[in-house]
């Protein structure tokens, strides 16, 4: 949870104003809140020495998995650290221009994720904060793959195939993951390609 800020702290020893804005503040910090827990994304807010300021629920267990099952709540893994100290040290910390650095992390092909770190400026936060998002690449191409599938209207066994070619598996990886030959996983591939060309033209 982000620690309160200087000023909604203050407005809250106003009793007079705790119906009109505090009010409305809290449901929004409550929105805002829930919003963050359901992504399936992971957000970490990091201080610039290295502590968790907030993590949503996807952030905490990414972090777990990338620390084999070890979390501390204020540990943020190594390979996170690493590309926040680049942004750190490279000279725009207090320029006016946005910067974002990303990496990839790739533990195996499921589980390629990309992450971004810019800085956050936080009002009741004397100093920038870092945001981290963690994305899984694998998560995002099936939700594409999926609406493709729908788009292109392809089979049962095309769908199955065309996750893996999403997921840049080779032709040799899908049959032996499928248990078929290549020239059967070329046949479909084939197949998939002429659906797609077909609703490109109607397009």
């Amino acid at each position: 949870m982000i620690a309160p800020t200087k000023t909604l702290v203050k407005t809250l020893a106003e009793p007079q104003q705790l119906d009109s804005i505090d009010l409305h503040n809290s449901k929004r910090a409550n929105f805002l809140q829930e919003v963050i827990e359901g992504l399936e994304d992971g957000i970490l807010i990091l201080s610039q020495t290295g502590e968790v300021v907030h993590a949503n629920a996807s952030g905490h267990r990414l972090c777990c998995q990338f620390n084999q099952g070890n979390f501390n709540q204020n540990f943020v893994p190594p390979v996170i650290w690493n590309l926040c100290e680049s942004l750190l040290s490279s000279g725009y910390l207090f320029s006016d221009k946005l910067i974002i650095l990303s990496d990839e992390i790739v533990l195996d092909k499921s589980n390629v994720f990309r992450v971004r770190v810019r800085l956050l400026d936080l009002d009741g936060f004397e100093v920038p904060c870092l945001l981290v998002t963690i994305e899984n690449q694998y998560e995002s191409l099936k939700s594409l793959a999926i609406t493709e599938v729908r788009k292109f209207d392809l089979t049962p066994r095309e769908a199955e195939i065309w996750f893996l070619y999403r997921s840049n598996y080779s032709y040799k990886e899908i049959a032996t993951k499928l248990y078929i030959t290549i020239n059967t996983v070329k046949k479909h591939m084939k197949n998939i390609h002429t659906k797609r060309q077909a609703c490109f033209v109607v397009e």
